[in-house]
């Protein structure tokens, strides 16, 4: 991967680089580093690790479902039979 120093930034990579190696540099960014993707040599995107929170998102329950019926995803009989051309 080539790596170019830029004045008061971290080393970039190159676009093409940066497609082929994206989970490694995403893993990379998480650690803290920065990484600016570059492309024909000029610094267009810089990848940062997203911060911590500190605790994981809840759920919102903005739709107001506290139950899920056992055959919520069973196939519906007359369904099947209007796909079929029986009705």
């Amino acid at each position: 991967m080539d790596t170019i120093p830029i004045p008061y930034a971290s080393p970039y990579v190159s676009l093409y680089d940066a497609k082929t190696q994206l989970s490694s540099l995403v893993e990379r960014a998480a650690r803290g580093e920065q990484i600016i993707i570059a492309k024909n040599g000029v610094p267009m995107a810089k990848l940062v690790a997203i911060p911590f929170r500190g605790e994981p998102r809840k759920p919102a329950n903005a739709m107001g479902i506290t139950y899920i019926a056992e055959d919520f995803d069973a196939a519906d009989e007359e369904i099947i039979r209007m796909f079929e051309g029986s009705e």
